[in-house]
C-alpha cells in the first residue's frame, strides 16, 4: 500500500513539475559548434529540470533576417538568440536586448578575450555572451603543397596564394585550387571580400561618408577574386558560402581555402574529413600594405528584451558559453573540436594547445583583427568585414548581389562597382549620411 502511494506521489510531482517547467526557445545557426551545443544540452536540462529547450536552427542568411524581424518588432518569437559582433553594439544600443548581468559568480567575464568582449559591450555592460570567436586563416592542403614544389609561409600574400592556387589545380581529378565564399549576403561574400579588400588598400567610405567602390584598391580586389575563382576555383561557386566549402575542402576538392579560423576544428576532425591528416594553416593574405585579410567575428548568445523568460535564458547563456561547457565538449568530442576564441584560460591550456594545431593561428588573427582601425586608409566607420551601422545589413547584402554576379559572369567587375556605387550612394542620401 505504501509503494503505491510512494508511485502515485511521485506520479503527481512529475506531473506538477512537467506542468510547471518553463520552455525557452533558442534561435540558431546551423553550423557544426551550434549543433554540438544541441545535441550536448541535455547536460542543462539534467542540471535544470524546470526548464525545457525549444530548438530553431536555421541557415545562416534566413536566420539573420527572422531574429532581425523579431528583434526589431517585439516580436517575443525567441527567448535566446544567435546573433553576431555586428548586431550586438547596434540593437544593445536601441534597447533591444537584455544586459547579461546575472551570469553567475563562477561565469568569470574577466577571462573573456578583450578583443571579442569589447565589441559585445555597450558602456562596458555585457548584452551578449561569445559562444565561439574567430578570426579568418589559411587553410591548405600539405600534400598538395609538397606535390606543387611550394611552402606556405606563414604570413602569405595575395600573390603566393595565387601561385600556389595555380600549381594545386587539377580539375580533371576535380581538385580545384582555391576556394572561397561565392554567395551573396553581408555575413556571406561581403565578409570575405570587405576583409580582402582591406588588404589591397581599399574601404566602404572615404572620412566624409561617400562610398568608395570607385576606386582603383576595390577594382584590383574584385578583379582578383573573380580570376583567381574564374580559374582555379569549383564549378557553381556562387552558390557556395561556409558550410559549402567546409564540405568541399573536407571531402579534397579544395587546395586552398581561406575563411574562418573556427573550421580548424573540422577540417581536422577525423569522422568529417577525409584529408584531416593532411592539413596546414597559415595567417590570412597580404599586399605589403600593413593590413592582413583577416577578419573579426563572434557568434554569441543574446536575450531580446521582448522575451519574458529571461531568467531561465540567462541560465541557458551562462551553461553554454561557460569553462564549463568547454570541459564537457572536450569529454565528448575532444579537446580540439572545444568552441575557440572566447577565453584566454582556453589558451593557456596545454591540453588544448597541443591538440587543435590551429589554435595559435587563431589567437594571433584575433588579436591583430582592430575593428576601429581596419584599412590601410582612415575611415569613419568600425568594423573590420561589415560597418558597423544599421544600414550595412540592407547595402552589404545588394552589393554581395553586385558581386555575385560578377562572379557568375552576368556582370563585368566594371559594372559591379559601377552598381555598387550607385546604389550605396542613395541608400546613404536616404539615410542622411553623414549625419
Amino acid at each position: 500500500m505504501l509503494k503505491k502511494l510512494s508511485l502515485v506521489i511521485a506520479s503527481a510531482l512529475a506531473i506538477t513539475t512537467a506542468a510547471q517547467a518553463e520552455t525557452i526557445t533558442i534561435a540558431t545557426v546551423n553550423n557544426g559548434d551550434m549543433i554540438a551545443m544541441k545535441e550536448l544540452s541535455s547536460d542543462f536540462e539534467e542540471k535544470n529540470p524546470g526548464i525545457d529547450l525549444k530548438w530553431v536552427t536555421l541557415e545562416e542568411n534566413i536566420l539573420r533576417q527572422r531574429v532581425t524581424t523579431d528583434v526589431a518588432t517585439g516580436g517575443g518569437q525567441y527567448d535566446v538568440m544567435t546573433i553576431g559582433t555586428y548586431e550586438v553594439p547596434i540593437w544593445g544600443n536601441q534597447g533591444w536586448l537584455e544586459e547579461l548581468d546575472g551570469l553567475g559568480a563562477d561565469y568569470d567575464v574577466e577571462d573573456l578575450l578583450p578583443a571579442i568582449r569589447s565589441g559585445l559591450s555597450v558602456d562596458n555592460k555585457l548584452y551578449a555572451a561569445p559562444f565561439y570567436g574567430e578570426s579568418s586563416m589559411v587553410m591548405y592542403r600539405t600534400d598538395l603543397m609538397v606535390k606543387a614544389g611550394l611552402e606556405m609561409p606563414k604570413a602569405p600574400t595575395w600573390k603566393f596564394i595565387r601561385e600556389a592556387a595555380e600549381a594545386m589545380t587539377d580539375k580533371e581529378a576535380g581538385v580545384y585550387g582555391i576556394c572561397l565564399r561565392g554567395k551573396a549576403g553581408w555575413g556571406e561574400n561581403i565578409a570575405l571580400l570587405t576583409s580582402m579588400s582591406n588588404s589591397f588598400g581599399a574601404r566602404w567610405f572615404d572620412e566624409n561618408w561617400k562610398p568608395q567602390f570607385d576606386s582603383k584598391a576595390w577594382k584590383d580586389t574584385l578583379e582578383y577574386y573573380v580570376d583567381v575563382m574564374d580559374k582555379y576555383g569549383p564549378p557553381g561557386s556562387s552558390a557556395n558560402g561556409f558550410n559549402e566549402n567546409l564540405a568541399l575542402f573536407q571531402t579534397g576538392k579544395c587546395g586552398i581555402w581561406i575563411d574562418a579560423t573556427v573550421a580548424g576544428g573540422f577540417v581536422t576532425n577525423e569522422k568529417d574529413s577525409e584529408v584531416a591528416d593532411k592539413v596546414g594553416f597559415a595567417l590570412a593574405p597580404d599586399n605589403g600594405l600593413g593590413k592582413r585579410g583577416n577578419w573579426l567575428w563572434a557568434w554569441t548568445l543574446a536575450i531580446p528584451s521582448s522575451s519574458k523568460k529571461s531568467d531561465a535564458a540567462m541560465k541557458f547563456i551562462s551553461w553554454a558559453t561557460s569553462k564549463e561547457y568547454s570541459v564537457l565538449v572536450a569529454e565528448k568530442k575532444g579537446w580540439a573540436n572545444v568552441p575557440p576564441g572566447t577565453r584566454a584560460s582556453l589558451y593557456e591550456n596545454p591540453e588544448y594547445m597541443n591538440a587543435a594545431p590551429f589554435a595559435q593561428i587563431t589567437l594571433d588573427s584575433i588579436n591583430s583583427a582592430d575593428p576601429k582601425n581596419p584599412t590601410v586608409e582612415p575611415v569613419p566607420y568600425v568594423g573590420v568585414q561589415f560597418v558597423a551601422i544599421p544600414e550595412f545589413q540592407g547595402i552589404g547584402t545588394a552589393v554581395g548581389q553586385q558581386f555575385s554576379a560578377a562572379l557568375t559572369g552576368r556582370m563585368t567587375v566594371d559594372q559591379a562597382l559601377q552598381s555598387s556605387q550607385r546604389l550605396v550612394e542613395r541608400a546613404m542620401r536616404k539615410a542622411r549620411y553623414p549625419k
